[in-house]
């Protein structure tokens, strides 16, 4: 890695650690960068979940405020998560690279179609009148599943959860948000801390990373309650079409 592409991974980190905080899908901008640098896809996705957990705690930590009240469910949905993320990984480790590459473009495609669904999807949660206060099995089902894709890949699963959460739990959107960062760096961490002492890992890419998303994760916790989405989202189709491209030709 020459110093002008450790410059350009360090920004990509800012951008994905903001992207994380407010709306999810950071993985989308920081994937297509390092396979365009050289590194192969699982190298590549083992080393960016790592590197953007400092970012995802960032962010958590930003909306502090919003996760007053909810440890409870914290620590329910967080040990779901962390389960899956677990699960994710020993897959991810167990299956040979070629898969990996044959399965991560669809995986890509569908969490852009999640990106751009989201604004419909969050007018349908806000038209709900009955929902629930803990979401019981099926959510804790539901969020051990996301676990797993986030472990094996983690492209806006912090939309699939916040999705799962605005349908099954009775709670202001910015709490089911800050709830959501959580969730995405226990996910992230779980999956990093199996990454660490059974793959190969890019180290300088984690460093770049996690400074990087750090960085990004306060930005985006401060401006996500009036951030317009409608750029941010253009961007993230725009570089998850480039990963898909990248991953194709490769």
């Amino acid at each position: 890695m020459t110093p002008l592409e450790g410059v350009l991974v360090a920004v990509v980190g800012v951008v994905a650690g903001g992207m994380n905080a407010v709306v999810g899908s950071g993985t989308l901008v920081t994937f297509p960068v390092l396979l365009a640098i050289g590194y192969p896809p699982v190298i590549a996705n083992v080393s960016n979940g790592i590197g953007l957990v400092p970012g995802s705690v960032s962010g958590a930590v930003g909306y502090r405020r919003e996760l007053a009240g909810q440890r409870g469910r914290l620590l329910r949905l967080g040990a779901m998560s962390a389960l899956g993320a677990v699960a994710g990984a020993l897959v991810l480790l167990v299956l040979p690279p070629g898969a990996f590459e044959l399965i991560v473009p669809w995986l890509i495609l569908l969490a852009l179609v999640l990106v751009l669904i989201q604004p419909w999807l969050a007018r349908r949660l806000a038209a709900r009148t009955v929902r629930h206060e803990h979401g019981g099995p099926v959510l804790m089902l539901g969020v051990l599943t996301v676990g797993v894709y986030g472990g094996y890949f983690g492209a806006s699963q912090g939309v699939l959860n916040l999705a799962l959460m605005g349908i099954m739990l009775d709670e202001d959107l910015q709490r089911l948000n800050a709830a959501k960062n959580v969730l995405t760096a226990t996910a992230n961490l779980v999956a990093g801390l199996v990454f660490v002492f059974v793959a190969d890992v890019a180290w300088p890419v984690v460093l770049l990373l996690a400074a990087g998303s750090m960085i990004g994760g306060h930005l985006g916790a401060s401006m996500g309650r009036r951030l317009r989405p409608l750029w941010l989202r253009i961007l993230i189709v725009v570089v998850g079409v480039v990963a898909i491209v990248q991953i194709l030709v490769s």
